[in-house]
């Protein structure tokens, strides 16, 4: 949810950590709603899962690395190393639930995983469009938040100015890259990561759509489980979808939603 350009990631497999630590992230806490664009002195620090914050912001943490653990790709045990620390991080992505639904007092509301999960699985589906590639898009669902594990999901009602938003997810997004080790693989999550920001392809404007239809499609289950009527949501996204697909599927979910309201209403 933010707009920024790619950078290259990190440096060849043969060379070891920059100065700056990939996990000098971790040590940050954000506050809401004012974001500092301060960065913050690098330092090793060690790293841990934690529970989520309940505001669904990224809390300080921490896993044990020293200089020899930190080495990017040196040996098949350094890269194995990079790879749990990678997905330990990605963990927090299952863990901190989407700040919308907080804020409407929905409990026990989805996670920024399951979010983009069922991205995933739209992208599986979809039917055929002529020029899309379908499982970059897949690609690109599973990506394209990913950035939160680091800065928690931030949304509209936090007052954060795009760009400083859009800033603060590059920057974490290059710390997931280094903590993966670099090389063709954190290349390619960035590409996608990058696509999707810039909205720079067929496949980035479905995805796009995606993300609004799976919001309010969400927002018509927690209508319809907790009895309440979610209208920003569907307002929020109303005339911004860009392909034939996501308007097709947004027309259903709000012809069903008109027709269970009309249905509450008499």
């Amino acid at each position: 949810m933010a707009l920024n350009s790619p950078t290259r990631c990190a440096a060849p497999l043969t060379r070891s950590v920059p100065p700056r630590s990939p996990l000098a992230f971790f040590n940050r806490t954000f506050s809401r709603p004012g974001f500092s664009t301060e960065v913050p002195a690098a330092r090793l620090v060690s790293v841990r899962c934690q529970a989520p914050s309940p505001d669904g912001f990224a809390s300080k943490r921490s896993v044990n690395l020293d200089e020899s653990e930190a080495s990017i790709g040196s040996s098949g045990s350094s890269s194995a190393s990079s790879a749990i620390d990678f997905l330990t991080l990605c963990h927090r992505l299952k863990t901190t639930k989407r700040k919308g639904w907080i804020n409407q007092g929905i409990k026990g509301p989805e996670s920024i995983a399951d979010h983009m999960y069922r991205m995933a699985l739209m992208s599986l589906i979809a039917g055929d469009v002529p020029g899309l590639n379908r499982e970059r898009c897949i690609k690109i669902a599973i990506v394209h938040d990913i950035a939160e594990a680091i800065v928690g999901d931030i949304t509209p009602s936090d007052g954060v100015p795009k760009a400083v938003k859009s800033k603060m997810e590059q920057e974490a997004l290059d710390e997931m890259c280094l903590v993966l080790g670099g090389g063709i693989r954190a290349e390619e999550i960035k590409e996608l990561w990058s696509e999707y920001e810039n909205n720079s392809s067929i496949e980035a404007n479905l995805v796009k759509d995606f993300d609004k239809v799976e919001m309010i499609l969400q927002a018509l289950e927690y209508e319809m489980e907790h009895g309440k009527v979610l209208d920003e949501f569907f307002i929020s996204t109303a005339g911004k979808f860009q392909t034939e697909l996501g308007k097709s599927w947004a027309a259903e979910i709000i012809a069903r939603r008109n027709s269970r309201l009309g249905n509450t209403r008499d």
